[in-house]
């Protein structure tokens, strides 16, 4: 066999072949076969993704606003509340006392009035007999207006006397969920400026989704909805969904509502605000999210994610050329969309991109390759 060998090597080089046909004269191996498929052409559905935060859309700090001690608390620490639900009691007697004192007050200056327009409606009277002068019937009607004075300074007096009354009665500002109590009761606390922090509410359903968009993508949106395809604000805002750490699927759906009016000069970013709906109350402000927001309808080529070879910084897509070899296509990615990656550029709708046959390491850039047909399609849906 070598003998046969090396007269077929000795006849090739008489004959001026090149070494390979040689060794193909020998039953070299013949270029591999890989599967190959144009890429999937269709209509898709962008969505941008976003890393955010959940936040409560309503948060107050529960203060009282009259000082005492702490009578009676109403709630049970973490329960549900709503706007107007009794929190604390403080203890109502001097407040009582005081309302008492201004109703009191009350009554006196409106004695005082009653006993002022009596003089005031005698006097006239007697002005008109010449029985006193009408200096005195001034002076009385100054009397009738001071006591009116009086009355009405009485009457704000009783009205102050009775909020802070009122104000014993600490309710909740907002609907949502309580956090714990900060203080017991029999302990005084203080109202009014530097009051102690009784506890904390925030509202649940719906809630805030908080994230950072960069300044690219704000000026990309703010084109796409300049250019007719959304019209800006709340009438019509941008669809957005999101989904846990623990979450594969987007089934959890909301909308755009805000976005700042500036960008943060030294992150670059522009802060802006999703709503979602919690009526379950399983989204806690505080915990993180991955969101997609609408990025717009475009035609697309889609490939299988497996297809994808990275080149030191470069994503790539090998194709066929023409005579049947390798040819890589450098390509810039997008998001993946029903199982299959979005390729933004880098390849054209006729290009043969291999599907099957890559870990042959015979296929390699330039590398002659027998070509099958193939196709591209979505995985199937889990069940």
């Amino acid at each position: 066999m070598k003998n046969i060998s090396s007269i077929c090597i000795a006849a090739g080089l008489l004959l001026g072949l090149p070494l390979g046909h040689t060794a193909m004269a020998q039953g070299a191996m013949p270029p591999p076969p890989v599967q190959v498929a144009a890429p999937l052409s269709r209509k898709i559905t962008l969505w941008d993704e976003y890393t955010g935060r959940f936040e409560a859309r309503e948060q107050v700090e529960v203060r009282a606003r009259v000082s005492g001690f702490i009578e009676k608390i109403h709630f049970q620490d973490g329960q549900p509340v709503k706007k107007g639900d009794l929190l604390f009691t403080i203890d109502q007697r001097s407040f009582q006392f005081t309302a008492d004192a201004a109703q009191a007050e009350v009554e006196r200056a409106k004695a005082q009035v009653a006993l002022a327009e009596n003089e005031v409606e005698r006097a006239e009277g007697l002005t008109r007999n010449q029985t006193i002068t009408v200096r005195d019937l001034d002076q009385r009607k100054a009397n009738l207006a001071s006591a009116r004075a009086l009355l009405a300074s009485a009457e704000a007096n009783l009205k102050q006397a009775q909020l802070n009354l009122e104000w014993t009665e600490v309710r909740a500002p907002i609907s949502g969920r309580i956090s714990d109590r900060r203080v017991d009761a029999g302990n005084l606390i203080s109202g009014g400026q530097g009051a102690t922090l009784l506890t904390n509410i925030i509202s649940i359903d719906p809630v805030n989704f908080v994230f950072e968009a960069s300044e690219a993508d704000y000026i990309r949106y703010t084109r796409f909805m300049q250019n007719g395809n959304r019209a800006p604000g709340r009438q019509n805002p941008l669809p957005v969904r999101v989904r846990l750490a623990d979450e594969t699927e987007w089934k959890r759906e909301g909308k755009l509502e805000f976005v700042d009016n500036q960008l943060n000069a030294r992150s670059g970013t522009i802060r802006a605000r999703a709503i979602f709906e919690n009526k379950d109350q399983f989204l806690t402000p505080g915990t993180f999210g991955r969101m997609q927001l609408f990025a717009g309808e475009v035609d697309a080529l889609l490939v299988p994610d497996a297809v994808i070879v990275s080149d030191q910084t470069m994503k790539i897509v090998l194709t066929v050329g023409p005579e049947n070899k390798i040819v890589p296509k450098p390509v810039s990615l997008g998001p993946i969309v029903d199982g299959l990656r979005v390729v933004r550029g880098g390849l054209a709708p006729d290009d043969k991109v291999v599907i099957n046959g890559l870990a042959n390491p015979m296929v390699r850039p330039g590398a002659p390759v027998q070509p099958q047909p193939g196709e591209i399609k979505p995985p199937p849906a889990r069940p």
